[in-house]
């Protein structure tokens, strides 16, 4: 994968939170966003967060801004976007 990827997380309950992956300098369509959330799946599956949601972002203004899941989970990922209370990392899933 050739994307760069960073990652964050929404706080939904004390126990539970809504991945947020976003994709930087790449426009990808709907199959790459499902692949990218797989793989963030079988990532956080391997940390025993079987039923994890996962949320990809892709665009950097309202005019490009993209964003694949849940529609419940796209809500609260929008905005705690809009908010700034996401803090992005680095991630690797190769």
């Amino acid at each position: 994968m050739s994307q760069r990827l960073t990652y964050g997380t929404v706080r939904e309950t004390p126990r539970t939170a809504i991945y947020v992956v976003r994709v930087n300098e790449a426009f990808i369509e709907f199959e790459e966003a499902d692949t990218i959330a797989a793989r963030m799946r079988d990532r956080l599956a391997l940390r025993g967060e079987v039923a994890a949601d996962v949320v990809v972002v892709q665009g950097y203004d309202k005019n490009t801004l993209r964003l694949y899941g849940l529609p419940y989970s796209v809500n609260r990922v929008r905005a705690a976007m809009f908010n700034a209370a996401i803090k992005w990392m680095p991630l690797a899933l190769d």
